[in-house]
């Protein structure tokens, strides 16, 4: 059995308000064995291994609710483009030449990018779902990848049929860190046919689906004038929203379509820094939490944002909001860290073993180092994260009870050949 204990170590759990004062965490095997007052931890026995948070502050991994993860290869290829002209002209056609070896590649560049930024969580949607799938077990990351399904890309049945052996295989395969999910694109690029066979197959299989929702004012209006109703009321009528659904971006919503996110418990992955730099608008998020609506946080691809740092999208989250409604107290720094972690965990359908640090979970945890002048004095931890930290504060990353980064250096990854990989696929495809 392995034994890992954080010591002397300020504790954000995630459940209650508050930090609890020199504390410690226990893992045994992976799953947290003990969380709270130091004092009440027993003497360690023999051969634990142990790591010091003197001047840390540990917190849940955070959650990236939604990303196109090898996107890392596109980062800056076509900026300041609206959504549209930016699929169609740029991102499509580029990625019509990826391998798996890109995807591969990719993926790991992003990983490497999301546990320095202490993410130790993704849900992902592209292309060669397995190449990402096999990148993130390699590297020890829990991820929950799926393939997108288009309905304008080849045997649109049997993608779906492929999809639908990909997730099953992968709920053996991933090791307790990698669960597939089903992912047609969105709406507007999957028909009504292709949507309802998804939502068939999640039902009698009982698979998650992980889909682009409501993101744009265009697409609302020609699924307005395509169906007469929104595009959340138009998934709901085909049946898609009956089991679990992981929904990006979320921004133009009725008061309808927000009762009906809410009842079905769609997870919402809001991606405020891609929903602004796309100029897609501002998702009504005061309102999705006063309705009870499950509400977690995305970066999207490094292609629109242009990072994987959730820590950013966390301070977004709590800033913009405030502007759109001229309420200082909209989204406040308990709102927004809850979103990073156990909102993003409740959004992907895995908040029984992530996403708080509780006795039985998995110890996913980071230790921030909060001692330098820009987070000092030390007021409330909660805040100080939110407002002042930068990812860079991410001192240690734990993965399952195991140490993927310790004091800024990776335990056993090889970043610089990653780096490498990466960049000689992505200059490869740009010609």
């Amino acid at each position: 059995m392995s034994v890992l204990r954080i010591d002397n170590v300020d504790v954000w759990t995630g459940v209650d308000r508050g930090i609890v004062r020199n504390a410690a965490l226990e893992a045994r095997d992976g799953a947290i064995s003990f969380v709270g007052p130091a004092a009440a931890l027993p003497p360690a026995e023999p051969g634990v291994e142990h790591l010091d948070g003197e001047g840390m502050l540990m917190l849940p991994g955070f959650v990236n609710a939604h990303t196109h993860l090898a996107m890392t290869l596109f980062r800056g290829y076509a900026d300041d483009m609206p959504l549209k002209p930016w699929l169609e002209e740029k991102i499509w056609p580029i990625e019509m030449k990826l391998q798996p070896e890109d995807v591969y590649w990719g993926s790991a560049l992003g990983v490497v990018e999301m546990i320095r930024a202490g993410v130790t969580c993704f849900n992902d949607m592209y292309h060669y779902p397995e190449q990402g799938a096999q990148a993130a077990l390699d590297l020890g990351m829990r991820a929950l990848p799926s393939g997108v399904l288009l309905g304008f890309i080849g045997d649109v049945k049997g993608n779906l049929q492929r999809a639908i052996e990909f997730t099953l295989e992968w709920q053996t395969r991933g090791q307790g860190l990698v669960t597939a999910m089903l992912g047609p694109h969105a709406p507007y690029t999957c028909p009504d046919d292709l949507l309802a066979d998804v939502a068939a197959a999640a039902q009698e299989h009982g698979l998650s689906i992980h889909i682009h929702l409501s993101e744009t004012e265009h697409e609302v209006q020609e699924s307005l004038a395509a169906h007469g109703v929104t595009p959340v009321r138009h998934l709901s009528d085909l049946g898609v929203l009956e089991g679990h659904v992981a929904a990006a971006h979320c921004v133009h919503l009725t008061d309808e379509d927000i009762a009906i996110l809410t009842e079905k418990q769609v997870g919402v992955a809001h991606c405020p820094g891609s929903n602004m730099k796309l100029a897609s608008g501002f998702a009504p998020v005061p309102e999705l939490l006063a309705s009870g609506a499950i509400v977690g946080l995305g970066t999207d691809g490094a292609a629109s944002n242009n990072n994987l740092d959730l820590l950013e999208e966390t301070r977004l989250a709590a800033l913009i909001h405030k502007g759109r409604t001229g309420d200082p107290t909209t989204v406040n720094a308990d709102q927004a860290l809850r979103m990073a972690t156990s909102g993003g965990a409740k959004a992907l359908g895995i908040a029984d073993h992530v996403g708080t640090l509780e006795v039985g979970k998995r110890a996913d945890c980071i230790l921030m180092d909060l001692c330098g002048a820009h987070t000092q004095p030390l007021f409330d931890g909660e805040s100080q994260v939110v407002y002042a930290a930068h990812s860079s504060n991410v001192d240690t990353v734990i993965i399952d009870g195991q140490a993927k980064l310790r004091h800024h250096e990776f335990v056993d990854v090889d970043e610089a050949q990653i780096i490498a990989k990466a960049s000689a696929c992505a200059h490869r495809l740009m010609g």
